[in-house]
């Protein structure tokens, strides 16, 4: 059995609620689709059970009725797993992972500012990466985003 499938089927055995919601899309990538509610219990196992510590980037993504956040992880040994999370747009709260992560405050300023994203915890600080007098509400990846 591979990588990819060991850590597929150790991820389904302590979260049985994962059962179809986990692809191995190529040698040493994973996609994992996880429910907000329990998102952390899940991302907290990766990250100390799994050791899945590196996080590369977040990605925000505008899916018409929800905003979806995937975190990119890795493992020292190079397997990368996408972690997707979606809100709701009408109730589009997530919780920080900088006290995990502490590079991952510049993705979450990101998802503030570019998706309007509201980031439970997140510290306060400058934008990123729009300018200071950037007009409030106007979010750019939006896709209902019209320029005046």
């Amino acid at each position: 059995m591979s990588m990819e499938e060991n850590i597929k089927e150790g991820l389904v055995k302590n979260f049985s609620f994962l059962e179809n919601k986990i692809q191995v899309q190529r040698p040493r990538r994973l996609l994992l689709d996880v429910d907000l509610e329990r998102f952390e219990e899940v991302f907290e196992y990766l990250t100390k059970g799994l050791k899945f510590g590196h996080l590369i980037a977040i990605t925000g993504l505008d899916e018409q009725d929800k905003l979806s956040f995937i975190y990119h992880m890795a493992q020292d040994g190079g397997i990368m797993i996408n972690i997707k999370t979606s809100v709701p747009k009408d109730n589009f709260a997530i919780k920080t992972i900088s006290g995990r992560f502490p590079s991952a405050e510049v993705y979450e300023r990101e998802l503030v500012d570019l998706l309007g994203a509201k980031v439970e915890g997140l510290p306060e600080g400058s934008r990123y990466p729009l300018v200071d007098d950037w007009p409030k509400g106007q979010f750019p990846l939006r896709k209902d985003w019209k320029t005046k």
